[in-house]
């Protein structure tokens, strides 16, 4: 079975499948994906990118500085930081990789990372999805302010910010109250609330992660294909 998703072949397969550049192949074992993580200059001010990545990640990537590593082919000096959003103090917090930045801290499936790129990398993210995985979309009190940095799974059958957000809620949306994506020429992330004037919502792209603010907690497990 093949699908088209957001420019992306998708194909559900009982093999892997190697992408081709700039496309993805799926199966249901396993993704190859290349995706492009820009430095900075036009039209990416800062270098800031999101990254999400597979469940169940390639061997020897399982912290922040692995991660680092493995984004520069061996060394960290094309990454300048990779942050996790602190769902308690709301802000994001970074590791540099660099002497004396302490512990890295642990990968998790279902969170994004925050990516500050000293110069631009066509990342090869290999990984599976895990359909038994449940994300915490934490709301209010539990324990910030409702805000969760999102990682859908590559097949998430949601392809846009209104259907992942319906998707959250079981069919409606009152679950959610805004789903954020980063634009990386103005540095800032930019929110879809899925209510009457919102707009058209923006295409879900595989590898990129989610701002989610929402109104209650809900014990996630995305729709896939």
């Amino acid at each position: 079975m093949m699908r088209k998703k957001n420019g992306f072949l998708v194909v559900a397969m009982a093999v892997c499948l190697i992408a081709a550049a700039g496309a993805l192949l799926a199966s249901n074992m396993g993704f190859k994906l290349n995706y492009q993580l820009t430095g900075p200059g036009a039209p990416n001010g800062s270098g800031r990118n999101t990254l999400s990545l597979p469940y169940f990640r390639q061997s020897n990537v399982d912290n922040a500085q692995q991660l680092m590593i493995d984004i520069g082919n061996g060394a960290v000096t094309s990454v300048g930081i990779v942050s996790r959003y602190n769902e308690g103090t709301d802000l994001f917090t970074g590791y540099t990789g660099r002497m004396g930045a302490g512990s890295p801290y642990p990968l998790v499936g279902g969170e994004s990372y925050l990516i500050a790129m000293n110069s631009t990398v066509n990342y090869i993210v290999v990984g599976a999805h895990d359909p038994s995985w449940v994300t915490s979309l934490d709301g209010p009190g539990a324990p910030g302010s409702g805000r969760n940095f999102y990682a859908p799974p590559y097949n998430i059958t949601a392809a846009n910010a209104q259907q992942i957000m319906s998707d959250i809620g079981g069919g409606a949306i009152t679950a959610v109250g805004i789903v954020s994506r980063y634009n990386k020429s103005t540095d800032l992330f930019a929110g879809y609330t899925g209510r009457m004037g919102a707009g058209s919502p923006y295409p879900l792209l595989p590898g990129e992660g989610y701002l989610v603010a929402m109104n209650s907690t809900v014990p996630y497990i995305a729709s896939h294909y």
